[in-house]
C-alpha cells in the first residue's frame, strides 16, 4: 500500500483528519515521568496508546528527541507505534534539505533507520534534494510550501519575476509538487493553519496532493477554517488529496497531572470532532 492509500485508510478507519504531533519537552512532563530519554519514550508511548484510535497520522519531531540524546528511544517508539496502531501512518518531521549523497543519507535515516512512512522536507535546494527520498517505493515526502511562522513571508510570499505568470514562491512550489516533481504520486505539501486563504490557494494549485497542516491549537490556527479551506467534498474523493491537520502541544500537554494521557485523549477527541464537523459542513 502506498502512502496516499495509507492516509485514506487511516482516515476512514479512525474517522479522523487529526495528526497527533509528538514534540516531547521534558520540562513539561507531569510528575512521575522522568525527564530523560526513557521518560521521553514513556511519555510518548502513553500519548500514542491514548490516541491510537483517534489519529489519522502521528508526527514525531526528530529535534525533540535528538536534543535529549533520545534517538534510540525514537527508534523504539517507532516500532511500538507499529504494534499499537499498525494502520496509522507515521510522518517523521525532520525538514531536511540537502543534495547528493547527503540527501541519500537523510533518506536512509528517515526510512531505513526510523521506518517512517513519510518525511517533511525543505525544497529550497531544488528537485535533486527531494529525489533521493522518492526512490523509496510507497514512501511519502511533504514539502514545506506555506508555513505558519510569520517569517515565512520573507521568502514564501515573494513573487518570482522570472517565472511565467510571476507566481508567489509558495505557489510555484505547489505547482512543481503537483506536476513535474511528483513522479510517482509520493509528494504532499505543508501549509500552515494560520493562513487559511493560502491553504485554499494551494488546494486549487495542487488538488490531488495530501496537505499536512500544522498550527491548530497552541499556534492559534482555526480548525474549522482550515478544513473549509483545504477539504474538497466526496464527489471528488477519488482524486482530491487528504487533509491532515496536526495538533501537538494542545494534546500533549492538556494536563500536567497524572491524568495527562486521559486529558490528551479528551483533547484529541474534541479536536477530531471539530474537524469532522467542519468537514461535514464543507460538503
Amino acid at each position: 500500500m502506498n502512502f496516499l492509500d495509507q492516509l485514506r485508510a487511516a482516515q476512514s478507519q479512525n474517522q479522523s483528519m487529526l495528526c497527533v504531533g509528538l514534540d516531547p519537552e521534558p520540562t513539561r512532563f507531569p510528575a512521575g515521568i522522568a525527564r530523560d530519554p526513557e521518560g521521553i519514550y514513556a511519555f510518548c508511548t502513553a500519548i500514542v496508546e491514548a490516541t491510537a484510535d483517534l489519529a489519522m497520522a502521528f508526527k514525531p519531531q526528530i529535534a525533540y528527541f535528538a536534543a535529549h540524546r533520545a534517538e534510540a528511544q525514537l527508534e523504539r517508539l517507532m516500532r511500538r507505534m507499529r504494534e499499537i496502531a499498525p494502520h496509522v501512518p507515521i510522518i517523521l518531521d525532520a525538514k531536511r534539505g540537502d543534495i547528493g549523497s547527503t540527501a541519500e543519507q537523510y533518506a536512509a535515516e528517515a526510512f531505513d533507520r526510523y521506518g517512517a512512512d513519510a518525511v517533511t522536507l525543505s525544497p529550497f535546494m531544488g528537485f535533486d534534494s527531494v529525489q533521493p527520498y522518492l526512490r523509496y517505493k510507497n514512501k511519502g515526502a511533504f514539502l514545506l510550501c506555506r508555513t505558519s511562522n510569520p517569517g515565512g513571508d520573507d521568502l514564501q510570499n515573494q513573487r518570482l519575476a522570472s517565472v511565467e505568470g510571476q507566481p508567489l514562491l509558495y505557489e510555484h512550489v505547489a505547482r512543481l509538487a503537483q506536476g513535474p516533481w511528483n513522479l510517482n504520486g509520493q509528494l504532499g505539501l505543508v501549509v500552515g493553519a494560520t493562513y487559511p486563504q493560502e491553504i485554499e490557494r494551494v488546494r486549487a494549485l495542487a488538488p490531488t496532493l495530501p496537505l499536512l497542516i500544522p498550527g491548530v491549537g497552541a499556534q492559534g490556527g482555526d480548525a474549522a477554517a482550515t478544513v473549509k479551506a483545504g477539504w474538497r467534498g466526496d464527489a471528488a474523493g477519488a482524486t482530491t488529496g487528504p487533509v491532515i491537520v496536526n495538533s501537538s502541544r494542545a494534546i500533549l500537554y492538556a494536563s500536567s497531572g497524572a491524568d495527562f494521557a486521559d486529558a490528551a485523549r479528551a483533547a484529541a477527541l474534541a479536536t477530531r470532532a471539530t474537524l469532522q464537523a467542519a468537514r461535514a459542513s464543507a460538503g
